[in-house]
């Protein structure tokens, strides 16, 4: 007998039905795409954006930076103003601030009001997705969990691979507003859904507010992802990045201990007490170093050693995202039947196989050889992230659910930040390692060639680190979900502490 559909109050005693639950996954979905397409439109843009404006590449950089310092900020509210007013409500305003923000963006005259609009969109885009991911979780049984957190696993894969394709064709052919205005029918939709389909969750806003922690949840990340950017973009001692560092230290500490601290914390740290959570968590920030951090420089190859134009690119990169969209359902397929531990294995030993294999790059590698790699690796990726994630929110008791996904997502937007930042400073001292070694005489593009295979091979051992931690997985107790009523579900055992 399949169990109820946790998250729909009035169908408590109706038997799971897939096709009941995908109005509101498209709704989820939709809305997420979106947001996370933008994260990489924009990139591609930015010579673009430079000549239009009349401005200097750090003025531009600057739309890129204030929409991450705003996503930074905002993820750690998403757990409290979902249990203040309610998962289907925030969820919904905050695509309508991401809509008004992008629309803003596509009118923009002036660098400045560019960075002030990325900023509102940041601010709305922040809590799309750990919002989305915790209502999928709660929409989906046990059983089917892995399958379902699959289906929306990929848009966040196939997104960020399509997002330079769809921005280099309108840079190109139309404009580059275009790469604003199209979010706002995609936007348009995902409200419409989301209003007509979403199921309306309980608030608890009767809990203590964790006036602290609100105050200092956004000050430390926000303040840690500055210095992180400007440590890789100038220099880690520049005095943006000492302060940014510094200051986001300081505050990332009180917070720290303001949450361990309130009863109702903004941010669930307990949960590290789980080790199951503790291990899933220490191996997604793993594998999101290794991939994360050479995504960004398999761009750059293309383009700067290979001369490709943005277009280009993004069709290179295609077999990539179509790989990881091809291997999502069956991860979580997986996923559901033997855990995350078999799935996570095999995903990071195709991808550590696949980057092992691209440390060799060459100035001349064809593309027969670099487009198959890609795809492996986006074979591996579609296999191992989901379940992974998946894997992360089992381990937490399901009533923490809406304050754990901020806090992964928040966590990752450090980890991340801090993986693309020590990679841009790797890759520039290798490049001035192998200019050096050459002498006067050596070629400055071969060094660079070797450089960006020594970050690669960098990625490769960082995924073997994560293969091997995958053997220590295991599958979580299973929390108590939709059987028991909201507010009633039993401790974890897994959660005491000496576990």
């Amino acid at each position: 007998m399949s169990k109820p559909m946790a998250g729909h109050p009035a169908a408590g005693e109706a038997p799971f039905s897939l096709k009941a639950i995908l109005p509101p996954l498209l709704a989820i979905i939709v809305g997420m795409i979106m947001v996370i397409l933008d994260g990489t439109v924009v990139n591609v843009a930015v010579p673009k954006l430079v000549d239009f404006f009349h401005t200097d590449l750090k003025t531009i950089q600057w739309a890129i930076t204030g929409y991450t310092l705003a996503l930074s900020a905002v993820i750690p509210l998403a757990g409290w103003m979902t249990d203040r007013f309610g998962a289907k409500q925030v969820f919904v305003t905050t695509v309508v601030l991401f809509v008004l923000g992008s629309a803003l963006c596509s009118i923009a005259q002036d660098a400045t009001q560019l960075v002030i609009y990325r900023v509102i969109q940041g601010l709305g885009g922040g809590m799309v997705a750990p919002i989305g991911m915790a209502m999928v979780f709660k929409l989906a049984p046990p059983e089917r969990r892995g399958a379902i957190m699959g289906m929306l696993g990929v848009p966040m894969l196939l997104a960020p691979a399509l997002g330079p394709v769809l921005s280099g064709w309108l840079v190109e052919y139309a404009n580059w507003r275009w790469i604003f205005l199209i979010n706002v029918p995609i936007g348009i939709v995902a409200v419409i859904l989301g209003i007509a389909y979403l199921p309306k969750a309980d608030r608890n806003a009767a809990k203590q507010l964790d006036l602290l922690g609100i105050i200092l949840a956004p000050i430390a990340f926000a303040m840690l992802a500055y210095g992180v950017n400007e440590g890789g973009s100038v220099s880690w001692t520049s005095r943006g990045a000492e302060l940014g560092l510094a200051i986001g230290g300081v505050a990332l500490v009180l917070f720290i201990i303001v949450e361990l601290m309130h009863k109702n914390p903004l941010l669930e740290l307990r949960v590290f007490r789980s080790s199951d959570f503790t291990r899933g968590i220490i191996l997604t920030w793993i594998m999101q170093a290794s991939l994360f951090g050479c995504m960004l420089f398999v761009p750059l190859y293309l383009q700067n050693i290979r001369q490709f134009t943005p277009l280009e690119t993004g069709l290179i990169l295609l077999p990539q995202a179509l790989c990881s969209a091809l291997a999502m359902p069956i991860g979580g397929r997986f996923f559901d039947k033997y855990g995350a531990r078999p799935v996570s294995f095999v995903g990071l030993l195709i991808i550590a196989a696949s980057l092992f294999f691209l440390s060799g790059i060459h100035a001349d590698t064809s593309l027969y050889v670099i487009m198959p790699l890609l795809g492996a690796m986006g074979f591996g990726m579609g296999l191992s992230m989901m379940p992974l994630n998946t894997h992360v929110l089992n381990a937490a008791p399901r009533q923490w659910v809406n304050r754990v996904t901020p806090l992964t997502s928040a966590l990752q937007q450090v980890v991340v930040s801090f993986a693309v930042a020590g990679m841009t400073g790797y890759l520039t001292s290798r490049i001035n390692h192998h200019v050096a070694a050459a002498g006067k005489g050596g070629n400055p593009l071969e060094a660079s060639v070797l450089g960006f295979g020594d970050v690669f091979l960098l990625s490769a051992w960082m995924a073997v680190v994560g293969v091997a931690v995958c053997l220590i997985l295991r599958k979580p107790k299973e929390m108590a979900v939709g059987s028991e009523p909201e507010g009633e579900t039993k401790p974890d055992p897994s959660l005491m502490i000496g576990h």
